[in-house]
């Protein structure tokens, strides 16, 4: 796959801020490395600037972690275990600054954690959205909230794995498995935004412009913690650089599987990591220009 030139080659008078400012709403005292990894993913493929919100009780833990790169935004917690869901005021000057707000990776499912994404599903309705990981468990009981995006000048994009997409749906794995193709063009054809159905052959369905795509590219090396956390990184990477959501999953599904190959090929597919993916994007990028 070709990737878009503006993907690829840079104005010389260009500045971060014409490849977008990405808010990455994620980490959790269990699951702090998720949001670095989509974080890293992003910048790795091109974002301009990346800000993470975090429980503000993480704060010092990312700080000793030396990624210079990343700006957090410290967010309040109820009881110190979830986002407090009141704690999404504080985010809302900031907001008018974001052009893409990814939400999810490691967030647990704290019952005001999970008030707190719903809340933020209902307020942005104006940016791209990317729900990943525990924001479409938010998701799962409060489908109709999307129908409130359909008309948004924001593009929608969801990156449910198939026990995800079976708690979407309110049906069995094995009923996703049955008929993955079709139930992501349905899903996305009902509230007019993207599908990304992860697995062996990731299916990207669009709604908006009735098309879907079928991933050639990764291998089983990829079957290990935080490779979607990349892959939501760098679909919101390319939202931000003013792809679709059809053209920016579609082309971060492939790049992703793409780096992963690069990165089996040195490491095997037992011994790479989610990191190892990222450190290989740079090297797909390149095979696509």
């Amino acid at each position: 796959m070709r990737l878009p030139t503006r993907l690829l080659r840079r104005p010389p008078d260009s500045h971060k801020g014409d490849f977008g400012h990405i808010l990455i709403i994620a980490g959790s005292p269990r699951f702090p490395g998720a949001a670095l990894l989509c974080a890293r993913g992003a910048l790795r493929s091109g974002a301009g600037l990346v800000t993470v919100a975090v429980p503000k009780g993480l704060i010092g833990f990312y700080a000793r972690k030396s990624i210079p790169e990343i700006m957090f935004f410290p967010l309040p917690t109820a009881g110190g275990a979830g986002l407090a869901a009141g704690g999404l005021k504080q985010l809302q000057g900031f907001l008018r600054k974001i052009d893409v707000v990814a939400a999810g990776p490691g967030l647990g499912q704290h019952p005001s954690t999970q008030a707190f994404i719903r809340k933020l599903i209902a307020g942005v309705n104006s940016r791209h959205l990317i729900l990943d990981a525990d924001g479409l468990n938010a998701l799962s009981s409060a489908l109709g909230l999307l129908s409130a995006r359909k008309g948004s000048a924001g593009f929608t994009v969801l990156t449910p794995h198939s026990g995800e997409m079976a708690r979407l749906l309110g049906i069995s794995i094995a009923q996703v498995e049955k008929d993955r193709l079709g139930l992501a063009k349905k899903l996305a054809s009902a509230y007019n935004l993207t599908v990304v159905l992860k697995g062996r052959g990731t299916i990207v369905a669009c709604g908006r412009a009735g098309k879907a795509y079928i991933n050639k590219t990764g291998n089983p090396g990829m079957s290990t913690a935080g490779s979607g956390d990349v892959l939501a990184g760098m679909i919101a990477s390319f939202l931000a650089q003013g792809l679709s959501g059809f053209e920016a999953a579609r082309c971060a599904v492939h790049v992703h599987g793409l780096a992963g190959d690069l990165a089996a090929g040195e490491k095997t597919e037992p011994g790479m990591i989610a990191s190892d993916i990222i450190e290989h994007i740079p090297g797909a990028l390149k095979k696509c220009s």
